[in-house]
Parts: structure tokens; sequence; C-alpha cells
């Protein structure tokens, strides 16, 4: 398991995203253009997240996707969420 590198080392390499208050974590909203769009994100994050065995804490509204990543291992934010960070984000893209 890599150590924490903290958030705001993270977020120096994650734009849009920023931190949570009160926890060494990142966070970044997604808004889609509908449901099924959202949904399919999610389907191609999940399996990404499943091969790294790193999963996010999320929730899905709508076209909405409200993420939050961090190492709970490492009680703070690793290199694998800035990876998963970046892999969400060319998703999105």
């Amino acid at each position: 398991m890599s150590g924490a590198i903290g958030a705001k080392a993270a977020l120096a390499q994650l734009p849009g995203w920023s931190t949570v208050e009160g926890r060494d974590a990142i966070t970044r909203r997604f808004t889609f253009k509908d449901f099924n769009a959202a949904f399919g994100f999610m389907t191609r994050v999940a399996l990404k997240a499943d091969q790294m065995d790193h999963h996010p804490e999320w929730s899905n509204v709508y076209n909405k996707v409200d993420v939050v990543l961090t190492t709970h291992d490492a009680n703070g934010v690793t290199a694998k969420d800035v990876d998963l960070a970046k892999f969400m984000d060319s998703v999105a893209a």
C-alpha cells in the first residue's frame, strides 16, 4: 500500500477537484446530460475501480454523480486516488 500524499498535493494534479472538509479526501461533482449518461459513467468507473481494488464513495441523483476519494488503509489521499480521479476525468470528458 502506498502512503498518503495528501489532498492538497493531489489537487495540484486534478483541476476541478476540491478538498473535503474535515478529511484527507478529494471530491468532485460530475454532471451529465441525463441519467443514462451518468449511469454509463458509473459503470465504466466501477469496472476500473474493481480492477484497481480501489473503490470510490459516491452517490447518483439523476444526471449528477458526487464522488469522494480517499484511501482508507492509508488514512488519506494516495496515488491510487489520483489515478482513479484522472480516469474519472477522462471518462467524463
